[in-house]
């Protein structure tokens, strides 16, 4: 299962920059200049996560398998993107595309990085590109509504069920809300998911700061925490040309550097697992002497689509998971001892996945 988080944001805030440090590539072309990314590159990560060489360690893994997560950088968005000004189609399109939005901030003053607008305000930028998104949504609405006439005289279903969620989506961004804060019931979840709205994708703002500022940030990244409280919203404080300068370095050199500057992990780390949080996402292992892996599911998954992450094949024929839950294998020293210990527990199609369970699935072929 695929996450991809989008790296939006106005022209020139660090959006490449950031990008290229956290792939650790130089595929996004940084430069002072805006729509430097014409096409939208996407670069894959390893999730840090030291559970995972723990497990290993005991198992005697010969390999370790991290989970991923996908980055997208996608074009500097402008004002009137949503009438298609400066790359606004391409970007709407691609951003759609995305589970989550990681919406980089100008926090930093440099009078050699130019502006689009000349200044630094990272509300108003925020604010900017929200509204373009919600008069994208809107314009969108409006078509498909208009689309769903006929089959609505036929008293079709699902037509109406679509125009009743596009109606209280459009009603919330008439409001001048994004239609995130629409409260959508069990039932509606899947087909509101489809609409495919891109005011309904969860943001994360990334406040890129200066080098001395990477600690405890400064006055405009607390005016874009404010902002984020207020919405329901995350944010992190990263120094995008720090990040890029730990993406240079051996890993030994980098925690030194990072220790140097008082900080006790990479923005890659702060940044995933704000991502995580922000997508609801948990991870579980499957452990063995070939390999340790970590795989990535949504919180309050059940056992048997968790099995289908690692094939579709798992899912269908499922029979039961054998289960230890992460401390246990760690105080147990591995699988063998968490069977004598009766920790290992054989759980059925309605367990749901807790964060850590390192499983072994059982299904019929």
């Amino acid at each position: 299962m695929g996450f991809k988080m989008g790296i939006v944001g106005l022209p020139n805030v660090g959006k490449s920059t950031l990008f290229n440090a956290l792939t650790k590539t130089a595929s996004a072309q940084a430069a002072n200049f805006p729509f430097c990314t014409i096409e939208p590159n996407v670069g894959e990560v390893g999730v840090p996560d030291a559970r995972l060489d723990k497990l290993a360690a005991i198992a005697g893994s010969k390999q370790i398998i991290p989970t991923r997560m996908t980055f997208v950088d996608i074009a500097g968005l402008v004002k009137g993107a949503s009438k298609g000004e400066g790359l606004g189609n391409q970007f709407l399109a691609n951003i759609r595309e995305t589970d989550a939005i990681a919406h980089v901030l100008r926090c930093f003053e440099d009078g050699d990085v130019t502006h689009v607008d000349g200044r630094v305000d990272p509300v108003t930028d925020a604010e900017v590109i929200e509204t373009e998104l919600m008069l994208a949504d809107l314009e969108s609405i409006e078509k498909r509504r208009a689309n769903l006439v006929r089959k609505l005289k036929g008293n079709d279903k699902e037509a109406q069920q679509q125009d009743r969620l596009l109606a209280a989506a459009q009603a919330m961004l008439e409001d001048g809300k994004p239609a995130r804060l629409v409260e959508v019931d069990a039932e509606d979840a899947k087909a509101w998911k489809m609409l495919q709205l891109l005011t309904t994708k969860p943001v994360l703002y990334v406040c890129n700061v200066g080098e001395s500022e990477s600690v405890e940030g400064n006055e405009h990244s607390a005016k874009v925490a404010e902002m984020a409280a207020a919405q329901g919203n995350s944010h992190v404080i990263i120094s995008a040309q720090i990040e890029e300068e730990i993406s240079q370095l051996e890993a030994e050199e980098a925690q030194m550097f990072l220790e140097e500057m008082g900080l006790e992990e990479a923005g890659l780390d702060r940044l995933i697992r704000a991502g995580y949080e922000l997508l609801h996402l948990e991870t579980y292992f499957t452990v063995g002497p070939k390999e340790a892996r970590a795989w990535t599911i949504r919180t309050g998954t059940a056992a048997p689509q968790a099995a289908g992450v690692i094939h579709g094949d798992f899912e269908k024929g499922f029979i039961r998971a054998e289960t230890i839950a992460y401390d246990d294998f760690i105080a147990c020293n591995g699988e063998q001892g968490a069977k004598e210990a009766g920790k290992m527990r054989a759980e059925g199609k309605s367990y749901v996945v807790k964060d850590g369970d390192v499983l072994h699935f059982l299904f019929n072929t």
